[in-house]
């Protein structure tokens, strides 16, 4: 059965491997994925910030399990814009490629929906690399549209 619930302190350790898949394999595969790994990415050590996110009342981490198992992860926190309103963000979703296109990154995201709700969100935003097809089709297919485009000049290495 696939399932998400809300990380506790004890899921800090898988949480933490998953998170390094992740930025490994966005890194290594991803268009851009290596300035975002550098730039944007959960520094190390990972452990204390997503301990952060399970204990902080202004950020939520989910688990996404397939029988009880964690095979996916998602993090989300509210950003109080200039304008007096409420944005959530979403900074990491994750599952493990072979648990991938079952249902388990629509029940986190789900979690992180009802959260940003009840935190009275006007809005949620998240990223997604360039030439990831399946990335942006699946926060589109949860409702989400672009509203920002980075550009990036890459300079030749000397």
């Amino acid at each position: 059965m696939v399932s998400a619930r809300p990380a506790a302190v004890a899921d800090v350790p898988r949480l933490a491997e998953l998170c390094r898949r992740n930025q490994a394999e966005l890194g290594r595969q991803e268009r851009g994925g290596a300035v975002f790994v550098a730039r944007e990415a959960r520094p190390e050590p990972v452990e204390d910030s997503l301990l952060s996110g399970v204990r902080e009342p202004d950020t939520t981490v989910v688990v996404g399990t397939i029988e009880g198992t964690a095979i996916g992860y998602a993090t989300g926190r509210t950003e109080s814009l200039r304008d007096g309103s409420t944005l959530g963000v979403i900074d990491d979703l994750y599952v493990e490629e072979e648990a991938r296109a079952v249902g388990v990154g629509e029940a986190m995201m789900d979690a992180l929906l009802e959260w940003f709700r009840d935190q009275g969100c006007a809005g949620v935003d998240s990223m997604a690399l360039p030439g990831a097809r399946a990335t942006k089709n699946f926060f589109e297919e949860s409702g989400f549209t672009a509203r920002l485009l980075v550009m990036h000049h890459r300079m030749a290495s000397g």
